[in-house]
């Protein structure tokens, strides 16, 4: 079995554990996601089976995500979310639409954020995560992402709803908290929700407990074979060409082929009858596979 599952986490199971369901109701070892979702967050997992995990990394590391984020204003934790201890606290400053539409513009496009030290990023060999149960801090540099749009949905007494959509390596609890500090007041990330990886969104996904009960002897309600996306979904916005046979052989040999009239510099190749072969890129006047497949 190859190709996507768009799966509806619930709040709870690691990321790990939905792979590990998944692969006992499919029978297959070969199963992997295209991207951490921490445990306490819900929404959107993509989940790769067989060769499409060969795709991963174009899910993964090419496509922008977005999120449903609860910030809770005036208290902040060590580890940016609810799952931590609180840290410090203040009193929420009352602020009117307007001024905290100002106040957020500064989170907007590209900005520096520091990672959590409950990050799975390395420091030194370590995970800063390990670092932080350990009641060690160290010093992060900050990394340059993009907040690709913020829009503020709800504003409470002491919480605000935000649509955030952003690039890959941007931590919404961190984002969370500097909201928190540029009030002056603290803020922690109360919930999350991921709507959507690239073109994978909540409207299009499948609660996982439909597909695989934690419940010993439940049965699954919706079959794999009739949710499971196609492999070239991963690469849905890349032009795409049909070849020939002759095509198609040199393509399996990793030799490049000259295709005529197809704008940018990479391309999905798939065969006469529409299964995906090939990516390839643009070298000079010809095109060199980086991929080549076998769905067998």
């Amino acid at each position: 079995m190859h190709g996507f599952l768009n799966i509806d986490k619930p709040a709870g199971p690691t990321s790990h554990d939905v792979v590990a369901r998944i692969r006992r109701i499919a029978g297959q070892k070969r199963v992997g996601h295209a991207g951490t979702l921490d445990p306490a967050a819900s929404g959107v997992l993509v989940v790769a089976l067989g060769a499409a995990t060969r795709l991963i990394e174009y899910v993964q590391d090419a496509t922008s995500k977005r999120y449903l984020a609860t910030v809770r204003l005036g208290a902040g934790t060590d580890t940016d979310d609810a799952e931590g201890a609180v840290i410090s606290s203040a009193p929420v400053p009352t602020l009117e639409r307007q001024a905290l539409e100002t106040l957020l513009e500064q989170f907007r496009g590209p900005i520096e954020q520091v990672p959590p030290m409950y990050a799975a990023l390395h420091h030194q060999g370590r995970r800063l995560h390990e670092l932080a149960r350990a009641g060690v801090v160290v010093e992060r540099a900050a990394r340059l992402v993009t907040i690709e749009h913020l829009t503020l949905l709800e504003q409470h007494t002491d919480t605000l709803l935000l649509d955030v959509q952003c690039s890959k390596g941007t931590y919404i609890r961190a984002l969370a908290r500097d909201i928190g500090a540029a009030l002056g007041c603290g803020a922690h990330l109360a919930a999350l929700r991921r709507t959507a990886v690239g073109a994978f969104t909540s409207e299009g996904a499948v609660p996982l407990d439909a597909l695989a009960p934690a419940q010993a002897g439940a049965a699954a309600t919706i079959a794999l074979e009739h949710v499971l996306l196609p492999p070239e979904r991963a690469v849905a916005d890349w032009p795409m060409v049909q070849v020939d046979p002759e095509t198609a052989r040199r393509l399996r040999n990793g030799l490049p082929t000259e295709l005529a009239g197809i704008a940018g510099e990479r391309v999905r190749l798939h065969t006469a009858d529409g299964r995906l072969l090939a990516l390839a890129h643009r070298v000079d006047s010809t095109w060199q596979p980086d991929k080549v497949f076998d769905w067998n």
